[in-house]
């Protein structure tokens, strides 16, 4: 198992083993279908452990809160991403790389806006999400930019892509509107 591969399936909590990796699949996927029945104020650790067929100590040992659970859930999305592709130009790779962060939510727009919540929390294991997310986004955008990684540039990616996030998780716009709003952001930072 590689690296990455071990990232996708472990909390941030601990290493698992193949049955406690199940039980936090379990739990993700419960907690996915909590939040679009519930929305992100209804939902709790307690009923996504029961519709996920787990103890709710079960479910805290692995995640504290449901801040939590929430970004877990988006880590997991995000880092399920296929790897950028190296085709095209790097405006055309910046481009896709910052529409398919955009739509990672845009289907279910209950647990986009729970994500938008969640990943503001301020407990430790939301915290390590949010560093993890964050050096996600930066890998995907600077495998995309490719020899145009120029630290002003990138940085000015980060923050369209971020900020975007905030603003399609507050209800502003669509996801899939940001998404579009990214591209055109993405040809007004790159060089022709």
């Amino acid at each position: 198992m590689s690296g990455n591969e071990r990232l996708t399936t472990e909390p941030t909590r601990r290493r698992l083993s193949e049955r406690q990796a199940g039980t936090v699949r379990r739990l993700t996927d419960a907690a996915v279908a909590e939040v679009g029945e519930t929305g992100y104020e209804g939902l709790t650790v307690r009923n996504v452990a029961k519709r996920a067929g787990v103890a709710p100590a079960t479910a805290y040992t692995y995640f504290a809160s449901k801040n939590h659970l929430i970004s877990e859930v988006f880590w997991r999305r995000l880092s399920a991403l296929p790897p950028v592709a190296a085709d095209g130009t790097p405006r055309e790779r910046v481009a896709g790389t910052l529409r398919e962060i955009a739509l990672l939510g845009s289907d279910e727009p209950e647990l986009a806006a729970a994500c938008t919540t969640a990943l503001l929390g301020t407990d430790p294991d939301v915290r390590e999400l949010r560093v993890r997310i964050g050096v996600a986004i930066r890998e995907r955008l600077r495998a995309a930019l490719g020899d145009h990684d120029a630290p002003e540039i990138l940085g000015a990616l980060e923050l369209a892509c971020t900020g975007a996030l905030v603003h399609a998780g507050m209800g502003y716009t669509s996801y899939a509107g940001m998404a579009d709003r990214l591209a055109e952001t993405a040809d007004l930072i790159l060089p022709g």
